[in-house]
């Protein structure tokens, strides 16, 4: 059996026919920079989540930066109090646009056993949240199924009406 190995016009060149948004939103949704916003016990969790044990760079997440100029996905991780809640507005502000947010905690998300005058029972009423997690903490899989719903929800976003928002 002699088989020769040569010129082969359909496989030549290696072509990928793709959508310019498609390529642009997979370098996206596999690089989020998370800007840590860890109120309480959930940021804990959080930590944890970059540990070596669930390894949250596997998603593409591991640059943890806490400036907000560099970052492009908040996780708001415990109890937000209403003195707090005007720097946590300010810091999701700063970002630049594209940006998601993620509630981590029954704190986070809805105010958590804390119903009294001093803490926000919701950080959605400042700023847009786009994932919850539930728990009281919320183990670090969690976060990580959180994690992945956000990049598929930056997969999913039109590039165009990204440009739009910002402008």
């Amino acid at each position: 059996m002699n088989t020769e190995i040569g010129y082969n016009s359909k496989i030549e060149g290696d072509l990928i026919v793709t959508r310019a948004d498609a390529v642009l939103n997979w370098f996206r949704k596999n690089s989020l920079w998370p800007m840590p916003m860890g109120l309480a016990c959930c940021g804990i969790e959080l930590m944890a989540t970059g540990a070596s044990r669930y390894d949250i760079s596997r998603f593409g997440s591991e640059v943890m930066r806490f400036s907000p100029r560099q970052s492009d996905l908040m996780i708001v991780a415990g109890t937000v109090t209403y003195k707090m809640a005007l720097a946590v507005r300010r810091i999701y502000q700063q970002m630049p646009d594209p940006k998601w947010v993620i509630a981590m905690g029954a704190c986070a998300s809805t105010g958590g056993m804390y119903r009294s005058y001093a803490v926000l029972q919701g950080v959605d009423k400042i700023i847009p949240v786009d994932v919850y997690v539930a728990g009281c903490p919320p183990r670090p899989e969690a976060l990580l199924d959180a994690l992945i719903k956000m990049q598929g929800i930056v997969a999913k976003e039109p590039l165009l009406s990204t440009q739009k928002r910002a402008a």
